[in-house]
């Protein structure tokens, strides 16, 4: 069940159990970008992160929840993910891929990187801050 607690102070919190049934999820998360040029690959970073959330984070277990917060700024759409889990190591934090193509991890910290204008991890490394640019990303 996704319950949504709206801020009249231009956020929204989203808490929902851990699943990858993403689709509605991802589309509440893009309402404010709905017109960007390059909706398809904010959905794709962000689809990314969730999966990651979910998957490693959370490792998969259904009792336990990501909290995703979107902030909407005049100029920027924000979203931060947490999960529950122990965080991601700031040596694995990189937005390079790979030196193995066949490597069997680390290709989605690079999309992550490559479709937002901006990406922050907490102290932690279980809360990930994504951003876009309102005005760069119109139609």
């Amino acid at each position: 069940m996704l319950r949504r607690l709206i801020s009249p102070l231009r956020w929204t919190d989203f808490i929902t159990p851990s699943t990858l049934q993403l689709a509605p999820l991802l589309e509440l998360l893009l309402e404010p970008m709905a017109t960007a040029a390059n909706l398809a690959e904010l959905q794709l970073g962000l689809q990314e992160a969730l999966v990651n959330a979910v998957r490693h984070g959370n490792g998969g277990d259904p009792r336990k929840c990501l909290r995703i917060r979107r902030i909407l700024t005049p100029n920027w759409v924000i979203w931060q993910i947490q999960d529950e889990g122990c965080g991601v190591p700031a040596c694995a934090r990189t937005s390079v891929l790979p030196e193995r193509s066949d490597a069997c991890c680390g290709r989605g910290f690079f999309l992550i990187h490559h479709c937002f204008d901006d990406v922050r991890w907490s102290e932690r490394g279980n809360r990930l801050q994504l951003a876009a640019q309102r005005q760069r990303h119109r139609a």
